[in-house]
């Protein structure tokens, strides 16, 4: 009997989940904020939303494969990263009904047929390669179907950069440490980034003007001025724990500049709000030329967009003169299109564990 597969991102501040038909089609996708770093009551609950979301299309208690990758073990909720693997698997393991496989990083490109899920049991001894490991998921499904392009997913705290090259992942760096040191990983994103560590001077009015080193603003700020960041991506609190209207993200923003939202005219704020997002998306087509110089193909790449800041990826393209594609386009439903490339990577697992036939008893 086939089952549907939940494909899991288990994130520090997100819990992301993609259902699959037993044809593979995608069915439902939810992202639900999950603050991992506050502890695991937070995580719990997180598990709750997603199963009670999806419990419509659950016939049966063992009607469901869940293919589970991680980037949560890094909050501080942890002692260290391998205590976080183990006892966010032991959580999925322990709350989930059905078969559990958890995503590794198989590296090794001679394997005919890879393997790319191992089971709870086999946890412990390979914590290290089930660590941080969703954006090589993501790399895989890409490399099927893109023969040399670069895959940029752009999430709400960091930026994947993945050269694919004939149709095989040209990784760098395969550890958070590693990939941070060849910008493979890089920590911005567009909902939780602090403002502070985008610049340390904007352009406002007609000065130059250094920025408060304060944690009084985020990049979603930024992006919901600009008009950039969707609602229903907006599920982060802000930096001051207010509400997310104009006038009070407009009053985030002036504090950032030792100023209150009445001082300038309301225009005058989304004018800073594009200031800001300049410098990101100059830094972040900084990153791109950087891979497509190590490319080194002749040919222009194109480039592949994937999470919720993947506007910016279009734009840096658009910039280069790249042609640009969005990592998930096989959904007929528009609101299912834009959520399978917010979540993913976890579409990316369950894809792969689909393929596999591992929901297949």
């Amino acid at each position: 009997m086939n089952k549907h597969i939940i494909g899991w991102d288990i994130g520090g501040a997100h819990l992301k989940a993609v259902m699959l038909s037993i044809s593979g089609e995608v069915l439902h996708v939810l992202q639900v904020p999950c603050a991992l770093w506050r502890g695991l009551d937070e995580f719990y609950a997180a598990i709750k939303v997603v199963m009670s979301s999806f419990k419509s299309n659950l016939t049966t208690q063992n009607d469901f494969f869940h293919a589970i990758t991680m980037t949560g073990e890094l909050v501080d909720f942890f002692e260290n990263r391998e205590q976080g693997v183990l006892e966010i698997s032991h959580v999925m393991d322990e709350k989930l009904i059905g078969i559990k496989q958890f995503y590794f990083a198989n590296t090794n490109q001679k394997s005919q047929q890879k393997k790319y899920f191992i089971s709870f049991d086999q946890v412990a001894e390979s914590w290290r390669k089930v660590a941080s490991a969703n954006w090589l998921a993501s790399a895989e499904l890409i490399a099927q179907q893109v023969m040399n392009g670069l895959l940029i997913d752009i999430g709400s705290t960091t930026s994947d950069f993945i050269l694919i090259q004939n149709n095989r992942v040209a990784c760098l760096g395969c550890t958070d440490a590693e990939r941070m040191q060849s910008q493979e990983l890089v920590y911005t994103g567009v909902v939780r980034t602090p403002l502070m560590a985008i610049t340390q001077q904007v352009k406002f009015g007609n000065k130059k003007t250094a920025i408060a080193a304060e944690y009084f603003a985020t990049v979603a700020d930024v992006y919901r001025l600009t008009g950039d960041l969707q609602s229903l991506d907006d599920v982060t609190e802000t930096a001051d724990g207010k509400d997310k209207s104009a006038l009070a993200t407009a009053q985030r923003l002036a504090r950032m500049v030792g100023l209150d939202e009445g001082d300038a005219l309301y225009s005058e704020w989304v004018s800073l709000a594009h200031e800001f997002k300049a410098l990101q998306l100059a830094h972040l087509k900084g990153v791109v030329q950087v891979h497509i110089a190590r490319a080194n193909t002749g040919q222009k790449l194109q480039l592949i967009g994937a999470g919720v800041g993947r506007f910016l990826a279009k734009e840096i393209a658009e910039s280069l003169d790249l042609h640009y594609s969005e990592a998930a386009l096989n959904t007929t439903n528009t609101s299912a299109q834009h959520f399978t490339n917010v979540c993913f990577p976890a579409y990316a697992v369950a894809s792969l564990a689909f393929q596999q036939g591992l929901a297949s008893a």
